[in-house]
């Protein structure tokens, strides 16, 4: 069968758009059972798991728009899948293996991120970036952005002659701040490649700059002013913070798991060009 669990649930709900949610026991729980297959029971978990792998644009449905097309989705399934009794392909099999070792080792990951992420964490590891930082120094500026060198020299001296900044980079800039005249807001150190921030930072404020190359082009920079920057609250850094301790977690969760997990390898030597010679059919 071709048609893809996704797809095949997201037609069936599409048919069942009208249909309104049963009216629930106070004692219903992720076991309890609405629908018994050939022996094979769904519950209330079995539907709630179907319902986080729909499309995006179905997740925003309320339970009682999705509840005859999930359990008709999961009794369809669920017959057609007792049809192979145990006729299983050895393809399917392996796909089986795969994605229970894949869920469950993204609920280990899941668990291990669950804990690292915390208040505490956070606020340690913001403690630990910004409790010493010294005030950052900040750049409001514009460029001019242009193909050659001798077109570059050419603004220069238009606007050494009194040229409008604004003007000459709306008309004559190649890049995308040239429709806002050339402005590029305020940067800190290391938000420009290092040949524009050396330009800049040698500028004193109203100062033009002479052409310089990047891997970009020319570019003809005015510095308007500087600023010193603080150290960013948590609550402006809270998710990097958290990618960083998450990361360090699901690193440290996998590590632990390969130091007490026996792995063994055959000492055959394997062409990698099997996984495509090799056919996943019934011996």
């Amino acid at each position: 069968m071709s048609m893809t669990y996704k797809t095949w649930g997201a037609g069936l709900i599409a048919l069942a758009m009208t249909v309104s949610l049963p009216a629930q026991a106070e004692d219903v729980t992720a076991e309890t059972v609405v629908a018994t297959v050939g022996g094979a029971e769904i519950t209330i978990g079995h539907m709630i798991a179907a319902r986080q792998t729909l499309p995006a644009q179905y997740m925003q449905l309320e339970a009682g728009v999705l509840w005859q097309g999930l359990l008709d989705q999961l009794v369809q399934q669920n017959a057609m899948a007792q049809t192979l009794g145990d006729a299983v392909t050895p393809a399917t099999q392996f796909a089986i293996d795969n994605t229970i070792s894949g869920l469950l080792a993204g609920e280990a990951i899941g668990k291990a991120v669950q804990v690292a992420v915390t208040e505490e964490a956070l606020q340690a590891a913001y403690e630990k970036r910004f409790a010493d930082a010294e005030p950052s120094k900040e750049f409001r500026a514009s460029h001019i952005l242009v193909e050659s060198e001798e077109d570059a020299q050419a603004i220069k001296v238009e606007l050494d002659g009194g040229a409008d900044f604004a003007a000459l980079a709306m008309e004559r800039s190649t890049g995308p701040s040239g429709p806002s005249g050339g402005d590029l807001g305020w940067f800190g150190a290391g938000m420009m490649v290092p040949e524009f921030e050396q330009a800049v930072v040698a500028l004193e404020a109203g100062g033009v700059s002479d052409p310089v190359q990047t891997q970009f082009g020319w570019h003809v920079v005015k510095l308007f002013e500087t600023r010193l920057s603080d150290a960013p609250s948590l609550d402006d850094v809270r998710g990097d913070l958290a990618a960083e301790i998450e990361t360090a977690a699901v690193e440290s969760a996998l590590d632990m798991a390969m130091e007490k997990t026996e792995v063994v390898y055959p000492e055959t030597q394997f062409d990698p060009s099997v996984l495509d010679k090799v056919e996943l059919v019934a011996e």
